[in-house]
């Protein structure tokens, strides 16, 4: 008699609802659970699994537990409860060590009544019934250093306010798309799915199985002469020395990701870059300082064919000394070779990361680079998934949500959206689809699903502009149709620079605040901040009312009567910045540019200016009064 990794010692049962409870024995094996003195029985199936369901209990412990079968399973310091699922990409991944002052947040983390179990990162084509990894863990600063930072900090703000233990159960990967996290069921709900669900389903072969194919395929060919780096053969000339004919290599600008050039979407692999800089005497003869923004992931690099350093991970600035020796008046020779795991690839980052300073003089080095690809391509073994299987609709919802059904919790966190903004138009109904599926699947009702809106990242253009970004937090925030959902607003608190902003503390207390609403009931919170209502239009000025006021909005720009971050337009759809001022909790906006103003837009970019706030300090989603046509209109 066995039990799953989610029912065991330290783990929190979730209050005030009946709780269901599996595990496997033998067909006709007897088995009993005893707990808080009293004794369930269960039998198991014809495949061996049992499964029985506690009544509802209050929030208390530590118990013990007994299961008993042909052997006996002792589990103790458990606890009653909250239980979170929290799940998504990336930014609910990323742990407590790396967010904003890590070491003192784990230092202080001493916090018994929170306990963390993770699912490993597995895929599959059809639904599990387990997972692997390891159980329970008690939150010390010992364990919660590998917590995810966003679902740490929600949980603390809970467990501080209410005082009943908080489980977590944490599945996340970055960089997938919602389709993964979906079941099959629930996708066909959506035509464009359906033909590479029934291909996952009909191959006799598991994802993983296919996955550990392609792998044992690309070790025998890097095994191969055609798999060795042809930039630095043995016996051949090196592609780094200063004199190797490289005017035949093609180009492509720099700082970007190489899958933005043709030809090399969706390549992992290693490309070779040169970029040959021109001197002059006064500027030669003495150590110079390489930068070359951030590379993604590792990087080699020579100057003048001499190796000056390495850099590994795919945000570390990289920055080199260049000896003086080495620095010539007249053509000199940058060379990197960079190795990209997954994802993107290449030297990204800001132009003006990108310099040789010598002396007083930053020698720009944005623009184009000559490139070459370290190995013949048509030699590689064909990826049967070349984004990532674990992109593959279904197969996250299969190995890593399955098998935590029927297991009750009180309500699921959720930070997703990045690997789907270029189909944002279809986020509308596929993160919908998402939520409904699981409610579905948990029978436990509309339980509470909150989540976060994309925070600001990238560049914007000087004048308003479409983004697919802008346009995936709209499907985001329409979501909140559905009942009892929450959403927090991140777009003041991310990076430009950086998709993985560290301030996870704020991330996980806005979430919190919609926990407080939607799943506690506490009808005082301000848990949003202003949402549009309505538009009026009064001759040449627009007057928009809002929602979830607070205690009565503000204003943060700087001065002057533009309004950064809020644009209006006439019926020709042409967007300019407007001018506005607050009466009361009406925002009054104009242009002399549109006479006859028809549309607004707030925040609709990639890094908006966040001026529009409550008095709480929580700031205004993005939106927008038109439903003109955006970038991702009609992609699949």
């Amino acid at each position: 008699m066995r039990l799953p990794r989610l029912v065991g010692s330290h783990m929190v049962l979730q209050r005030d609802t009946r709780l269901p409870l599996w595990g496997w024995a033998a067909p006709g094996e007897k088995v009993s659970l005893t707990f808080q003195g009293k004794t369930y029985a269960a039998q198991p199936d014809a495949t061996g699994k049992w499964t029985l369901t506690l009544p509802a209990m209050p929030a208390g412990g530590p118990y013990t537990m007994s299961i008993k079968g042909s052997n006996t399973l002792e589990l103790i310091d458990i606890l009653v409860g909250d239980v979170w699922l929290a799940s998504g990409q990336s930014n609910m991944e990323w742990p407590l060590r790396d967010a904003d002052n890590g070491p003192r947040e784990i230092a202080a983390a001493a916090f018994p009544q929170i306990r963390l179990i993770d699912v490993p990162n597995v895929m599959a084509s059809r639904p599990q019934a387990e997972f692997g990894g390891a159980g329970w863990q008690v939150c010390s600063p010992a364990t919660a250093g590998s917590f995810s930072a966003v679902a740490y900090f929600f949980a603390r703000d809970l467990q501080q306010r209410y005082h009943v233990p908080i489980g977590l159960i944490t599945a996340e990967w970055g960089g997938t798309p919602a389709e993964s996290w979906t079941s099959a069921e629930a996708l066909k709900a959506l035509p464009e799915f359906t033909p590479v669900v029934e291909e996952l389903r009909s191959n006799p072969r598991d994802i993983s199985h296919q996955v550990a194919d392609f792998e044992a395929q690309m070790a025998a060919w890097r095994r191969s002469p055609a798999g060795q780096d042809q930039g630095h053969r043995p016996g051949a000339q090196a592609w780094f020395e200063v004199n190797y004919a490289a005017a035949n290599w093609p180009t492509m600008p720099l700082p970007g990701v190489w899958e933005a050039t043709p030809g090399l979407q969706n390549f992992d692999g290693v490309i070779w870059f040169r970029k040959e800089v021109t001197l002059t005497a006064e500027e030669a003869n003495q150590p110079a300082q390489l930068s070359l923004a951030q590379i993604d992931d590792n990087d080699s690099t020579w100057f003048n064919g001499t190796f000056i350093g390495r850099t590994n991970g795919y945000n570390e600035p990289r920055r080199y000394t260049v000896p003086a020796a080495l620095v010539k008046p007249g053509r000199n020779v940058v060379t990197v070779r960079v190795v990209d795991n997954g994802g993107g690839g290449g030297i990204w980052g800001e132009a003006r990361d990108m310099t040789l300073t010598t002396g007083p003089r930053a020698v720009p080095l944005a623009g184009n680079w000559a490139y070459q690809i370290a190995y013949d391509r048509q030699t590689t073994p064909r990826n049967p998934f070349p984004a990532g299987a674990q992109n593959s609709p279904t197969v996250l919802y299969n190995a890593m949500i399955a098998p935590l059904l029927p297991y009750a919790i009180k309500g699921a966190i959720w930070y997703q959206g990045e690997s789907n903004a270029g189909r944002a138009e279809q986020y509308r109904s596929l993160f919908p689809t998402l939520i409904r599926d699981w409610r579905q699947r948990w029978g436990q009702g509309d339980f509470p699903f909150l989540f976060v809106q994309l925070a600001n990242f990238m560049a914007d253009e000087p004048q308003p502009a479409d983004y697919e970004w802008a346009e995936l937090r709209e499907a985001q925030a329409r979501t909140l149709s559905l009942p009892r959902t929450g959403m927090a607003t991140a777009i003041d608190i991310g990076n430009p620079a950086d998709i993985h902003p560290r301030n996870k503390q704020e991330v996980g207390r806005r979430l919190a605040l919609a926990a407080r609403q939607v799943a506690y009931g506490d009808k005082q919170v301000v848990a949003s901040g202003p949402t549009f209502e309505k538009m009026q239009v009064q001759g040449q000025e627009v007057r928009i009312t809002f929602k979830n006021t607070g205690s009565g909005l503000e204003l943060k720009d700087a001065g002057g009567t533009t309004l950064k971050s809020f644009a209006i337009a006439g019926a020709d759809r042409k967007f300019v910045w407007a001018q506005g001022r607050l009466e009361g909790n009406t925002l009054v906006l104009s242009s002399p540019q549109v006479p006859a103003p028809v549309a607004v837009r707030y925040a609709w970019s990639n890094n908006p200016f966040p001026n529009l706030y409550n008095k709480e300090g929580l700031p205004a989603p993005p939106f927008r009064t038109d439903d003109w046509p955006g970038l991702t209109t009609g992609w699949k």
